[in-house]
């Protein structure tokens, strides 16, 4: 089974926010995909960076530190949040502390009222 077919992204723009949307399992054979994903949506420069985990089905400790890591690089940059609900994902990143690197949410709406306005 091919990385492909174990992890799916999906990318929607609101006014310079950008939403990573994932779908399917984050592990060591698809990290690397979800990294690019991220990679390629920091290209663009936005804002604020939200990565929605609501429809993840699992998350590896590798999947933990692609996140924990892009926490440690937009840190004073940009906004950066993380959305999961579900004890698939909501769990592990409670456990391991990495909510301490980025905002949890449990939904894009909560995420995205809480990105700061922007200073003219």
């Amino acid at each position: 089974m091919s990385p492909e077919d174990l992890i799916a992204t999906s990318v929607e723009r609101r006014a310079g926010v950008v939403v990573l949307r994932v779908t399917g399992e984050v592990d060591l054979s698809s990290a690397p995909h979800l990294a690019g994903a991220i990679d390629d949506v920091l290209a663009e420069e936005p804002t604020a960076l939200i990565i929605d985990l609501s429809a993840v089905d699992f998350l590896a400790s590798v999947g933990l530190q692609v996140l924990g890591e892009t926490g440690e690089r937009l840190k004073g940059q940009r906004h950066f949040a993380v959305v999961a609900s579900g004890p698939t994902t909501l769990r592990p990143i409670r456990l391991t502390g990495m909510d301490s690197k980025f905002e949890l949410h449990t939904t894009v709406d909560d995420a995205l009222r809480e990105i700061p306005p922007l200073l003219d």
